[in-house]
């Protein structure tokens, strides 16, 4: 326990944060090169197939980014753009790429309605 004096004789330091995202460099999002795109399942409880790509960032760093939705025609050279967010389920995945936006397009089977922009997907013709 520090006592009185010895805050008034030093200072107190913070430990510096470590930031949630750090290949992104402070920017928003980044540009990146898909190197291979596969499939992984969560770890315990959950069961799933969560769509997965290894990355290469503008920066030239590789990383993991998960495929947010419902399908995707994503290949090999294919060009996404990447947003910080964790997955919880699948450990080391710091990353998600953003629908509608360069290669990774909207491509779902249904008409979507709520949460449009998380999705890159268009307005119905019947709201507009």
């Amino acid at each position: 326990m520090v006592t009185f004096a010895q805050l008034c004789k030093y200072v107190r330091n913070r430990k510096p944060t470590k930031p949630n995202s750090p290949r992104l460099i402070k920017s928003p999002q980044k540009k990146a090169t898909c190197l291979k795109v596969y499939t992984i399942t969560p770890k315990k409880p959950n069961s799933a197939i969560r769509k997965i790509a290894k990355v290469k960032l503008s920066t030239g760093e590789r990383t993991l980014v998960y495929l947010p939705g419902q399908g995707h025609t994503l290949q090999q050279h294919s060009v996404i753009l990447v947003r910080g967010g964790r997955v919880p389920d699948c450990p080391g995945i710091l990353y998600h790429a953003v629908r509608g936006k360069y290669d990774f397009t909207s491509k779902e089977n249904f008409e979507r309605r709520t949460n449009r922009s998380k999705y890159g997907t268009p307005m119905p013709k019947k709201l507009k």
